[in-house]
């Protein structure tokens, strides 16, 4: 027997880029962002047009389908297959050049869409369709699956923009495809044989996406080859590169919200909104923009109603643009209008649309929501009406979900609740009754998305035989052996088939994290990744956190998608916790949480990777660093008594290397410093030390929350005093309390040595991790029911307090007050009245947020507090790679110092020297510090001037 692995080796001496058929990689490609669970044989990087022929010969050789991929975001499972997959995003991604005077572009199939626009740009031009997931979509995604995007309504879909195509059909044979039918022999006598069937079954509105785009074939349509190509979803030739044509840049743009009674009737204001002449109209449910606003806290300011239209008018100047909105305000039918001009607040009102795909994978009542019927398209007439039935069919088959769209030309996108648990039965019913409603509406199973394993089966409901029969014919023009993604667009495979989360069982709790969110179980906390691919995206240009190790790598396996998709092979049993798969596949997670919040479907990988290595390891040996570092608030406790000792020996170059190399660090880490005596031993520290719950509980009944430090009253503040501000930073705990204390506040510190444990989280030793908690509520208790606060200055460790102790010890009463009554110091300052920050207009600050501030805290009081200070503020976009533990760990220096090269250390050396560096975590400081030379300070010794 010939197994994967043998198979790929035998490949891997033919081409000269990757093969991989690890376990863990063949998880990673087994799904897209669909319904659907493929594993294949084998996944295949291509370096050159001669590997992919080459990969093509193989597996004609060996009876292996091929399947192309791009970043995977295919939501109908176009991109999956049981053979050999192809990611062209990783070596094929060139623009191989930019035409300004004939406006086109030739690009290879794995260029990222939003690079393509950036290289257009300068030439003011760009690429007409622009689909949500534009910073991640590759072209040759596009390309197969024809995507469009909210601006199709003016410039067309991609099968508009396409001019050439270079493929390697079926066969191996490289055809070059434009307006010529001679290129693949025998299509232009498939044309005339089928000319009836062309002109009536297809082409009937812009939006008909399912199926084969054979219309273009036709002789009054320019005999298009190439466009007829696109939306074939890899069914029919591997793409080695294309030419498609750019469009100008508007000059001046102008968004105009129109608020509607619901989206229905929105729907039907289409037509009065078209004859301005829009190039983009986006439509919004409100029950999206209230899962938007639970998610992101505050929208932007919307007129009043149920349902909104975004319409975005262009003109030669802004005075024109302008002129036609407010022509769309008059003429329209809406309840209530906005013309929104600023740049900032535009951009806010188009993230809503942008992050839909993945907030719709929840309906509002918070259960999972599923795509495989997202994207059905009515001619935009019947498009009102056709909402409405489309909700009467969903409260028949009781599913439910949130409705957004390119409404301008009658697409609807929505995630819903489908009972794919119940597939056969339920979930084949509801698809076959939605394919019927839409076809009687005369519109389309898909308006963009492709029909992929979702939608094929239901293409029978759609069209003639005579129409199926003439798919079946162009494709085996192209692929006669039927080697091209099999199952899809001809022979389908049955929509129930292959579903991803079909009769998964429950999985058992090990007392790890409790998965309030999901019900509990970790199985559905895994499965919250729907592969939309955020987590590919450049988020660093965009001011987010995620992914930071694939930004460094660019390898799907350092994608929180590529680690979910491996957690999924766990829950369901195939692989277990202590897969070597795992450990790789989580090795390289800095535990940022930026996907907590950058993800649109929430997924927290920092979570799952602890939970993972909590049940690996429980009652069992651990890596060296689980001790070394997972353990360091203890190691730190003796050291911190005689700190200078302890600093010298770590100076000793062997004696620091040898002691690294045995506690499983990189030896290339500096050690940091020890203070040279911990705040707690300070004369201010046994001052503030908070009075005992005994001493407490003989109080008089309602005294003053606040009293000097002499008396034994409560304070109304309580610091919690972080392992690593007291061991390393004490002069931060001085500044935090002037500050304070600076306002009329009494501040206490808790009376016992606490953690939090932080670090016995992020090493998963969960056992741990919660008896230190348990500590912490039991002394925090009297102060959170007396009504006092609990101000963190270490970002890490207040989001432990304020995220994962109500998920850790979710039956304690006393979890919740006590996370609620947790602030950052920005918070407390910038929520205080009589607070005014140091004016500082002369200084130049260069701020790194931490991963886990962005994630959990927010960053926002923080930067408020910075900009009323008067200071010119470089915010530093991204990780700054030591995140805890990871950075210090054996085997992920190099990993942790390009990490810290995306963002933090540009941003340093472009700042002048007399730049004051401002971080608060712990981490970023000892990065910059030992990379940049460069020290930080906390954002309260930036206050009192330290």
């Amino acid at each position: 027997m010939v197994t994967e692995e043998r198979m790929a080796t035998t490949l891997r001496g033919r081409i000269d880029g990757e093969v991989d058929a690890s376990p863990r990689r063949r998880a990673e490609y087994a799904t897209d962002a669909s319904n659907y669970r493929v594993l294949p044989t084998a996944v295949v990087f291509p370096r050159s047009d001669s590997d992919v022929a080459e990969t093509l010969g193989f597996a004609r050789e060996h009876g292996l389908p091929v399947t192309a991929r791009g970043a995977g975001t295919s939501v109908a499972g176009n991109a999956i297959g049981s053979g050999l997959v192809l990611d062209f995003s990783r070596h094929l991604n060139r623009i191989v050049r930019i035409d300004p005077d004939r406006r086109t572009a030739r690009v290879q199939p794995g260029v990222v869409l939003s690079a393509l626009q950036s290289a257009a740009r300068p030439h003011g031009l760009r690429l007409g369709p622009d689909p949500s997931t534009q910073n991640r979509c590759t072209l040759g995604g596009m390309i197969g699956n024809n995507a469009c995007g909210p601006r199709a309504v003016a410039w067309g879909r991609t099968s508009d923009t396409v001019r050439e195509l270079r493929i390697l059909d079926g066969t191996g044979t490289e055809r070059v495809l434009a307006n010529d039918p001679a290129a693949v022999p025998g299509l232009a006598e498939f044309t005339r044989s089928n000319l009836a069937v062309l002109r009536t079954d297809l082409g009937r509105f812009d939006r008909q996406a399912s199926g084969f785009g054979l219309e273009h074939l036709l002789p009054e349509r320019g005999s298009a080859v190439a466009k007829s190509f696109v939306g074939s979803e890899g069914t029919c030739g591997l793409l080695l590169d294309a030419e498609v044509q750019l469009v100008e840049l508007p000059h001046a743009t102008v968004l105009t919200v129109l608020g509607y009674p619901d989206i229905a009737t929105a729907a039907d204001d289409v037509a009065a909104v078209m004859a301005c002449a829009p190039i983009a109209v986006e439509g919004i449910d409100s029950r999206l923009v209230d899962v938007v606003r639970a998610h992101r806290g505050a929208v932007p300011e919307l007129p009043r109603g149920g349902g909104w239209l975004f319409v975005e008018t262009t003109g030669a100047s802004a005075a024109e643009a302008l002129a036609m909105a407010e022509r769309l305000c008059r003429t329209t039918h809406a309840l209530d209008t906005r013309i929104v001009t600023d740049a900032a607040a535009v951009a806010a009102l188009w993230r809503i649309r942008a992050d839909g795909a993945g907030l719709a994978g929840r309906t509002a009542d918070g259960r999972p929501a599923w795509p495989g019927w997202e994207d059905s398209a009515v001619p935009p007439e019947h498009l009102g009406a056709y909402l409405r039935d489309f909700a009467e069919l969903t409260a028949q088959h009781g599913v439910d979900g949130l409705l957004y769209g390119h409404l301008g030309d009658g697409c609807i996108h929505v995630r819903l609740d489908l009972p794919i648990t119940e597939a056969p039965q339920r979930f084949r019913a509801f698809l076959f009754d939605a394919a019927e409603l839409v076809v009687r509406y005369g519109g389309s199973l898909s308006g963009e998305h492709g029909d992929g394993r979702a939608r094929s089966e239901l293409l029978s409901v759609m069209y003639s035989p005579e129409a199926l029969a003439a798919f079946g014919g162009y494709k085996a023009l192209f692929d006669p052996d039927a080697v091209l993604n099999p199952g899809v667009l001809v022979e389908p495979r049955p929509v129930d088939a292959d579903l991803r989360v079909a009769g998964l069982p429950r999985v058992p709790a090990a007392g790890g994290f409790a998965f309030p969110q999901d019900d509990g179980d970790i199985g559905t906390a895994v499965h919250r990744c729907v592969g939309v691919g955020k987590c590919r995206a450049d988020s660093s240009a965009a001011g987010g956190f995620m992914c930071p190790s694939y930004l460094a790598t660019a390898d799907e396996k350092d994608s929180t998608r590529g680690r979910a998709r491996v957690l999924q092979e766990v829950v369901r049993g195939a692989l277990p916790w202590s897969a070597p798969a795992v450990a790789e596949s989580l090795d390289l997670c800095l535990s940022c949480k930026a996907c907590r919040s950058d993800c649109p479907a929430g997924v927290d990988m920092s979570t799952y990777k602890a939970e993972a290595l909590y049940r690996r390891y429980r009652r069992r040996p651990r890596p060296r660093d689980h001790y070394a570092l997972g353990w360091l608030p203890r190691w730190l406790r003796p050291a911190s008594r005689i700190p200078r000792a302890a600093n010298a020996i770590a100076g000793v170059g062997w004696l620091r290397r040898t002691g690294l190399r045995a506690a499983g660090i990189d030896p290339r880490r500096d050690i940091p410093r020890l203070a040279d005596r911990p705040f707690r031993r300070t004369e201010r520290a046994r001052a503030l030390r908070a009075p005992s719950s005994s001493e407490l509980r003989t109080a008089a009944p309602g005294e003053a929350q606040v009293a000097g430090p002499p008396s034994h009253e409560r304070a109304d503040v309580l610091l919690w005093l972080d392992t690593f501000t007291d061991a390393f930073d004490p002069e931060i705990a001085e500044a935090a309390v002037t500050l304070i204390e600076s306002l009329g506040h009494r501040v206490r510190i808790p009376r016992r040595r606490l953690c939090c444990g932080l670090t016995w989280i992020s090493t998963g030793q969960l056992d741990g991790a919660r008896a230190k908690l348990r500590a912490t509520l039991a002394e925090l208790d009297e102060h959170v029911r007396a009504g006092g606060i609990v101000v963190g200055l270490e970002p890490s460790c207040t989001a432990v307090l304020r995220a994962d102790l109500p998920e850790l010890l979710a039956d304690d009463p006393r979890a919740a007050p006590t996370a609620a009554a947790v602030r950052t110091l920005a918070e407390f300052l910038i929520g205080h009245p009589d607070w005014h920050p140091p004016r500082r207009p002369d200084a130049e600050v260069v701020v790194q947020p931490h991963c886990h501030q962005h994630a959990v805290l927010g960053f926002d009081a923080d930067r408020r507090v910075l900009t009323r200070t008067g200071a010119k503020v470089t915010e530093v976009a991204g990780c700054c790679g030591m995140a805890g533990n990871f950075g210090m760990q054996k085997g992920h220096y190099d990993i942790s110092v390009a990490v810290a090269g995306n963002g933090l250390l540009p941003a340093l050396r472009a700042a002048a020297e007399d730049a004051i560096f401002v971080a608060d975590g712990f981490s970023c400081r000892t990065q910059s510090t030992q990379l940049a030379g460069r020290p930080g300070r906390h954002l309260a010794q930036f206050l009192v001037g330290e």
